[in-house]
């Protein structure tokens, strides 16, 4: 079951994708794509003041009169000023990750300090390529304190155009998206075309329609990959899945299979269930295992955070997913439910400490099982 997990990174090719348009940007022709600006050669970014809500800025950089950054400027700055970073991108109301990669880019501030900003700015957001249909925008922001710096050592803000070692596909938001390291995806923006300097005090998400926390860092939970239905009895279980370390950190990963016929009574969220640890299964010993993409590559890039000669200075890694088994003791015949779920760095238990959907999925999974 171990041996069918795969690799620690997700080929760009096997992300889920949950973009939106119509059509979606990336479903464009080559032609298509050419003429809006999403292939290298044409794709530019234009980093201005919010005309409602500006801020003081002495050089916008504009396609009018051709300050915006074009590909080459930002491979320019590539050259002193890249970054990258592992991730594990996640839909605030899913239940399963979209996909871990190691994402490079430039950190967003080199390019508001090229503005010049001066004051009245407090919050800086961004959209992509909508197909020039206004109700097709998608707008995430952030306030201007993240942008310009890191806190609690997190990796920055940044213009991605590489995963896992090559450019970034259409699929995947290329040439050029938003990377947020803590954050779900709705803030990662794809097909990344304007950014706005701002003086609004709030979020102006899209993604804050229907209920949703915009301001959610990513959760540590967990869930399975493999488990038999059927099994006979006293023979042992093998259960794989995935976990999640988010902002909190991962410090366990926890099953309980419970026997339908006695109901739990106990407190919420199953807190004084009869759980049993299982294995937070280790990095790779070799580096190719990972997944990396660059075949041209003999290691990872230098100075990618969070690594140390290719090995992670931590593990789990936060903000990051890693895989975890257990082989269960036989059970006696009967149906049964699996539950599994994290211990965070700070001893709390999923779906605590926010179990609230809209806050980012947490729930504790349950999966059916018969033992015969």
């Amino acid at each position: 079951a171990i041996d069918d997990l795969g690799p620690w990174l997700t080929g760009q090719d096997q992300f889920q994708d949950v973009s939106r348009g119509n059509p979606k940007p990336h479903q464009l022709s080559d032609q298509q794509r050419h003429d809006v600006g999403l292939t290298q050669e044409t794709w530019s970014l234009e980093v201005v003041s919010d005309p409602e809500h500006p801020s003081r800025i002495r050089t916008p950089l504009k396609r009018e009169d051709g300050s915006s950054i074009d590909f080459g400027a930002l491979m320019e700055l590539a050259k002193t000023h890249s970054v990258r970073f592992p991730k594990v991108m996640t839909c605030l109301n899913l239940g399963c990750p979209l996909g871990n990669g190691i994402w490079e880019g430039v950190p967003l501030r080199e390019l508001v300090w090229r503005t010049q900003p001066t004051k009245d700015l407090r919050r800086i957001f961004y959209h992509g390529y909508h197909n020039n249909d206004a109700e097709q925008m998608f707008r995430s922001s952030l306030p201007v304190g993240r942008v310009l710096e890191d806190p609690f050592g997190l990796p920055p803000v940044i213009l991605c155009y590489k995963l896992n070692g090559r450019w970034l596909t259409p699929e995947r938001g290329g040439p050029v998206r938003m990377v947020v390291p803590e954050a779900y995806g709705f803030k990662s923006i794809k097909w990344l075309s304007h950014v706005f300097l701002s003086n609004l005090a709030h979020a102006n998400d899209t993604y804050a329609e229907k209920n949703n926390d915009v301001d959610s860092d990513l959760k540590t939970f967990c869930a399975t990959l493999s488990v038999p239905k059927k099994i006979r009895a006293g023979q042992p279980i093998p259960i794989t899945g995935w976990a999640q370390s988010g902002i909190s950190g991962l410090k366990k990963v926890q099953v309980w299979i419970q026997n339908q016929e006695h109901p739990y009574e106990g407190a919420s969220h199953y807190v004084d269930a009869p759980w049993r640890d299982a294995e937070i299964l280790p990095f790779p010993s070799h580096w190719r295992d990972i997944g990396w993409e660059d075949d041209l590559a003999k290691h990872l890039p230098e100075q990618t955070s969070g690594f140390v000669a290719d090995r992670p200075i931590q593990w789990p890694l936060r903000l990051t997913q890693a895989h975890w088994a257990t082989l269960h003791p036989g059970l006696p015949a009967g149906d049964y439910v699996l539950r599994c779920r994290t211990i965070d760095e700070q001893f709390h238990a999923q779906p605590m400490p926010r179990p609230f959907r809209k806050s980012g999925h947490a729930a504790i999974e349950e999966r059916k099982l018969i033992v015969t």
